[in-house]
């Protein structure tokens, strides 16, 4: 296929691609490319996506094979895709699967290579060596039994990703059936748990409230074994066990919770990754949870989010079937590697704007506010240090007014304040007259407070980023982020995530992003913002005395 000459794309040959975002093929350009390239910059006019490795081989992983890539970038190309480049992504994607980890018939672990060479080229690695034992003929070693992970690893580091087909344990069986009264699983849902099951393990890419949990409910039907579900926090395995027990036929006898308040360890229990991660005289503490049953599944919710020691325990799962449940595959520690390597890869990642127009998630409106600061904190701002000016700006009391104003524009409709300051969460909760709810707060008085947010009886909260992540919200039709963590594109998803939901109110959804104008504020804004411009979202710039005037 040739180039188009009135495409909205171009293609360069360092592997970066151009998007004219108001040509009116912009958001089907976006959609096609969304699969396989990540956007690194979006302003106003033309996005920037770049084709990374890791990129192309998820891309492949969930079914994407180099042709269709290429085609997709011939048909949208202003210009002749540089030879270069379709050079390089058909040489890039045709390396997955030259590399298969697998079983032989005395169950031995083996890694076969569809040639010598590069059989040759990373035993030549010493860190892949010493996990390897045994040559058998030219294409095949024996690979220590407990090395399946790490493995994986060090094959990715090297440009190699290997195709895991060894299988894995079926765990314990237990009866688990969808109680699908009055609900089903939607198409997406379920084409997603297929792909799952077609490779065994991998990640399930869905934006917030698609269901990503629903997901969840149903591998672990399908499976019908033994599951642990790894969560964010210990209300999100609470709402994970009310899920289970109201969409599911278990019972509350066969779901346990093991968090720093209750240790119950039942065929389906849920812990949260802090209780992993927590160490007693320099070691981990709840290791034992990992094999204190044999774990037919293992699921990880919100994934981006996995610490990295989980990443080290997780490698030694490799037996056993993990599921990664996410609304982004970014990581802001760049280790989107990891997940790649020992939970899996992408094996379904469906378009935000192709669900919303479904009808199975709100359409949402984005705003970034633009607010002035006064002459005297402007002084301050610039005689400050570095460390300390996005601080000054992101908490600027400048900012509160604007909130007040919003809250007003918005009146009786339910509304999540966000900050990411303690002090500031004070003030506002005090110029408000709203309810506070951050770290410390009680889960117990966490409960409460959501409980009466989604009934109506509070219709204003202040919440620190304790509610990113897991907290189901569905009638929040507002969000104001006060500030944010520094540049983090992950929780700018969670938090435009949490509106979503379809509403009862049939309200749409507004999400507005405070920022303080020509400061560090703005620039990391900018970075929040590129992955839901990546989804087809755009921000529209408010001034900020224009809404208080």
């Amino acid at each position: 296929m040739n180039a188009a000459p009135d495409g909205p794309l171009i293609v360069q040959s360092d592997r970066t691609v151009l998007l004219e975002v108001a040509h009116p093929l912009a958001e089907d350009a976006r959609h096609d490319l969304a699969v396989f390239a990540e956007l690194e910059r979006a302003p106003e006019h033309i996005h920037t996506y770049r084709i990374t490795r890791l990129g192309l081989w998820n891309a492949r992983a969930a079914g994407h094979d180099a042709p269709a890539m290429l085609e997709t970038l011939e048909k949208y190309s202003k210009f002749p895709i540089p030879q270069s480049v379709s050079v390089d992504i058909a040489e890039t994607v045709g390396r997955y699967g030259r590399l298969v980890i697998d079983r032989d018939d005395d169950g031995a672990l083996t890694l076969t290579a569809t040639d010598p060479a590069v059989l040759r080229e990373i035993t030549r690695a010493k860190k892949v060596a010493s996990l390897l034992f045994e040559r058998r003929g030219d294409h095949t070693f024996v690979v220590q039994a407990w090395a399946r992970g790490q493995l994986k690893q060090e094959l990715l580091k090297l440009g190699w990703p290997a195709e895991d087909n060894a299988g894995y344990t079926p765990g314990t069986p237990h009866e688990i059936a969808l109680d699908a009264a009055g609900w089903g699983l939607r198409e997406y849902q379920q084409h997603a748990i297929d792909n799952f099951f077609e490779h065994g393990s991998g990640v399930v890419v869905l934006p917030c409230g698609a269901g990503k949990t629903l997901v969840g409910l149903g591998a672990m039907a399908q499976s019908k074994t033994t599951t642990l579900i790894l969560v964010t926090n210990t209300v999100s395995a609470r709402q994970w066990r009310a899920e289970i027990l109201k969409r599911t036929t278990l019972t509350e006898e066969e779901v346990g919770e093991y968090s720093g308040q209750t240790k119950e360890i039942l065929p389906v229990t849920i812990a949260t990754y802090q209780i992993l991660t927590a160490k007693r005289k320099g070691e981990y503490a709840h290791l034992a949870l990992l094999d204190a049953l044999d774990w037919g599944l293992v699921v990880y919710d919100e994934v981006h989010l996995l610490p990295a020691p989980v990443f080290k325990l997780t490698a030694d799962l490799q037996a056993r079937r993990r599921l990664g449940l996410t609304a982004t595959l970014v990581r802001e520690d760049g280790r989107e590697g990891d997940v790649f390597s020992l939970i899996g890869p992408k094996r379904f990642d469906a378009p935000w704007k192709e669900i919303e127009a479904q009808g199975f998630i709100s359409p949402a409106s984005c705003y970034e506010v633009r607010v002035d600061l006064p002459e005297s904190d402007r002084l301050e701002y610039a005689a400050s240090a570095d460390d300390e000016r996005f601080r000054l700006a992101a908490a600027a009391p400048a900012k509160i007014d604007v909130v007040r104003a919003l809250v007003k524009k918005h009146e009786g409709e339910r509304i999540l304040v966000i900050g990411q300051y303690l002090d500031q969460i004070d003030t506002l909760a005090t110029q408000l007259n709203a309810p506070q709810l951050t770290g410390s707060t009680p889960v117990v008085e966490r409960e409460r407070l959501y409980q009466e947010f989604r009934e109506g009886i509070t219709k204003v909260l202040v919440v620190s980023k304790v509610a990113n992540f897991s907290i189901d919200l569905p009638e929040a039709t507002v969000a104001i982020q006060v500030s944010g963590s520094f540049g983090s594109r992950q929780e700018e998803a969670q938090r435009l995530g949490r509106l979503l939901r379809p509403k009862e109110s049939g309200l749409p959804a507004n999400f507005y992003t405070l920022v303080a104008r020509d400061t560090v504020d703005q620039d990391f804004a900018q970075n929040r913002q590129r992955f839901l411009a990546e989804q087809g979202y755009s921000y529209t710039i408010l001034d900020a005395a224009d809404l208080t005037a």
